[in-house]
């Protein structure tokens, strides 16, 4: 199963990261996904937040974003997707 955290405009950066840097810790992988101005915001301040609580654990993060369609409510909307995996 692969864990996706899915970030509101409204959700807090700090709990954002630490989910991040909880996932990653344990799975060495994490898609965040965010639609809208406002959610991509928070979880691109969320990641950065969670590499550092990363890079204090050793681990260092690389993220890939990209685009993704999501259906919402039978409709289909453009997501971004932030894909996360510990640095090679």
């Amino acid at each position: 199963m692969v864990d996706i955290i899915k970030v509101k405009a409204n959700s807090r950066t700090a709990a954002v990261a630490g989910a991040i840097a909880g996932v990653m810790r344990e799975h060495k992988h994490v898609d965040v996904q965010a639609i809208g101005a406002g959610a991509v915001n928070q979880a691109v301040k969320a990641l950065v937040l969670a590499k550092g609580y990363l890079h204090e654990d050793g681990l260092e993060i690389q993220c890939m974003p990209e685009f993704v369609d999501v259906e919402i409510e039978g409709k289909v909307r453009t997501a971004i997707k932030l894909v996360v995996d510990v640095k090679s």
